[in-house]
């Protein structure tokens, strides 16, 4: 298979680990990089191997070497970004949140629809085989019917100019980390009879940054009686990225589901016992680059597409609602 000719928009720190390590590993080009400040973009592309620096983003969108483009900008940018580079051709791997809200996320999907290129969010996770486990215990059985979810996804504070503090730039805890917990409760809906709703939420504002949550709790409820707790923190006193499904035979937690890389363990109880199941510490990035090349250039249907990633946003504008706040602007 061809690599794949992949441009990066900004010289974002999340970048060395979701793409430039995932591609040294899948042999993905990276051809070009553009960031606002033109030497941060040199810098970035002489300690990560990108072969040339592009002065703006629109012209990385207009460089026809580039196939495919990575959007690690700010939240309140994916949209825009996401949507500009569809327009002009682009298959596109977006980090998460897809967008600022439900609205943004469904224009850039009919987008991608009309321009028929590939679009992908990037739930790493959701492609390494700790996730796929914590499926396949349920598919077979083993667990039991599914009776409730219980994610927590927790960091320590970024700094108080972190623009995932800031409202404008479609910040908070639900955001950044949260979106997580909602969207690994989200793909538990084959065993739930459906996707889950939202029953209450409850949040706690940063304190200088009105309508940003630095927490957020909500209750789910599947249409199956199954229910769900999905909890996040952007100001924690550690960090963790936990995923326990309790069945009606046994239940089974992954003790780091979003970076399994880190900890790749599956404890799992039931009425035959404890064990303990060791997954493998692959990066689920490079997981997540591999399928997305597999859709670009095979037509390949991903997990976390842009169909996938409304349903996500339309959740996290629930939820936001139910504990009191908005949903966040569009840029």
């Amino acid at each position: 298979m061809e690599p794949l000719r992949l441009g990066v928009l900004g010289a974002a720190r999340i970048s060395a680990l979701a793409i430039v390590a995932p591609a040294q590993l899948t042999g993905t080009r990276l051809v070009a990089v553009a960031a606002r400040d033109r030497r941060r973009a040199e810098a970035f592309a002489a300690e990560h191997g990108v072969e040339r620096v592009v002065a703006t983003y629109a012209d990385l969108l207009a460089d026809p070497e580039v196939e495919a483009v990575y959007n690690p900008l700010a939240n309140a940018l994916h949209g825009p970004w996401n949507l500009a580079a569809v327009e002009a051709g682009k298959h596109v791997l977006s980090e998460k949140p897809f967008a600022s809200n439900a609205e943004e996320a469904a224009e850039v999907r009919d987008a991608a629809r009309r321009a028929g290129v590939t679009v992908m969010e990037g739930f790493h996770y959701r492609h390494h085989p700790v996730t796929l486990r914590l499926h396949e215990l349920l598919a077979s059985g083993e667990l039991g019917e599914l009776v409730r979810v219980e994610t927590m996804t927790a960091i320590e504070a970024p700094a108080e100019d972190d623009p995932r503090w800031s409202l404008a730039l479609a910040g908070g805890a639900l955001m950044d980390v949260g979106c997580y917990s909602l969207h690994a409760q989200r793909v538990l809906a084959p065993w739930g009879g459906g996707e889950p709703a939202v029953a209450s939420a409850r949040a706690g504002e940063r304190a200088g940054a009105p309508g940003v949550d630095e927490w957020l709790d909500a209750d789910l409820v599947f249409p199956s009686g199954a229910t769900g707790l999905a909890r996040c923190h952007m100001a924690a006193d550690g960090v963790e990225m936990s995923c326990r499904i309790v069945g009606s035979r046994g239940e089974a937690t992954a003790t780091n589901f979003v970076l399994p890389h880190l900890d790749d363990r599956i404890v799992i109880e039931t009425g035959a016992g404890r064990r303990v199941e060791h997954l493998g510490r692959r990066p689920s990035f490079a997981y997540q680059l591999e399928a997305f090349t597999a859709a670009v250039r095979e037509g390949t249907p991903v997990p976390t597409d842009a169909d996938d990633a409304v349903v996500t946003m339309r959740l996290i504008d629930d939820c936001y609602r139910a504990a009191g706040l908005s949903p966040r602007p569009r840029m």
